[in-house]
């Protein structure tokens, strides 16, 4: 792919995110969901092999689908309140509509299916793309509509992506895979508070990009894409291998790191909400994938010689470390003394 290509494709994706956060109309909410679709499927197909086009395939159709359902249940609200504003949106079945149509692009359960899939045919690059830039016009319409969504149906939907996102990682060797429903789970806390505290699964959401961020560079510098590969990436870049692991466990929620601090601020909203019961339920299901995040930062721990053979080297890499890992990483592990500061702001 030439560089002016990359660069349109990139700057295509900022522009339609940009139209989708800031619009208050439903036709510009939809025109940049439409364009973000538009410009990371040749991103996702540029390697020409035969998964990577299934997953282009699979992902067009996924988006396609979602972005009909956006613009039937905007044109629903509209013709019998008369309203295009998104904030608007009253009439119950463009409510159901609305968040089942969310719930497919951010892959939340049961609309799962296609993600995994989308995240293994595609390079680390573009999986860090969809895992995390592609989300936030999703999560920017469910945030401005969140008081007319239907509360039932996205508990019922966050409770099944929490326990999905932990069980179905269990059995997974490939790295990106595993992160696909790490990423499913995620959302399912984010969906799960957001009624009652929107700016909460706004914080979720930043911390989540951090964290899955320097775990996809870091897995991009070392080339990591099984969990084979990950028990001899530390003749690559020792270091880096152990601040993996941390970062790895930041995403688990273990409590002296990052990732504990959206975990414990929903847990206590939903206990404020009278919903200690569910609170308990999906404490008790991420329980699920922290065994995998442990599984994980195992492998990345253990210092297997790498085995000659007639191949080119696993163990060796020529990539420079990127700039943005030390930064990310740092966030990663060292924001929870800040969470002070933080919950002020919010």
């Amino acid at each position: 792919m030439s560089p002016l290509t990359k660069l349109t494709l990139a700057l295509s994706l900022l522009l339609g995110t940009t139209i989708t956060i800031t619009s208050n109309h439903w036709m510009m909410a939809w025109t940049g969901l439409e364009i973000n679709t538009l410009a990371i499927i040749p991103m996702i197909s540029k390697s020409h092999h035969p998964r990577a086009i299934e997953a282009a395939t699979k992902y067009f159709l996924v988006q396609a689908a979602a972005s009909t359902l956006v613009l039937f249940s905007s044109m629903i609200n509209a013709q019998t309140t008369g309203q295009w504003d998104i904030t608007q949106l009253t009439h119950p079945t463009s409510c159901l509509l609305l968040t089942t149509a969310i719930a497919i692009k951010l892959g939340l359960t049961p609309f799962h299916f296609w993600f995994p899939e989308v995240l293994q045919g595609s390079s680390l690059t573009t999986a860090l793309l969809l895992s995390t830039v592609m989300k936030l016009p999703p999560i920017s319409i469910l945030l401005l509509t969140s008081h007319s969504l239907n509360p039932t149906l996205l508990t019922i939907m966050s409770t099944m992506s929490i326990a999905l996102g932990g069980w179905m990682g269990l059995n997974q060797t490939q790295t990106r895979k595993i992160l696909a429903f790490s990423s499913i789970s995620h959302l399912g806390w984010m969906a799960m508070i957001i009624i009652h505290n929107p700016k909460l699964t706004l914080l979720a959401f930043y911390i989540y990009i951090i964290m899955t961020t320097s775990i996809f560079l870091t897995m991009n510098t070392t080339n990591t894409l099984k969990l084979p590969t990950l028990m001899v990436s530390w003749t690559k870049a020792p270091m880096l291998n152990t601040i993996f692991m941390l970062t790895l466990l930041s995403l688990a929620g273990l409590p002296p790191l990052t990732g504990f601090l959206p975990k414990w601020l929903i847990i206590q909203e939903l206990t404020k909400q009278e919903m200690t019961t569910t609170a308990t339920v999906i404490s008790m299901l991420s329980l699920l994938g922290l065994f995998f995040y442990l599984r994980l930062a195992y492998c990345s721990t253990i210092t297997l010689p790498p085995n000659p053979s007639n191949k080119m080297k696993q163990w060796s890499t020529k990539k420079p470390t990127n700039i943005l890992i030390p930064t990310f990483t740092s966030l990663s592990i060292s924001l929870l003394p800040l969470s002070p500061m933080i919950l002020t702001t919010i």
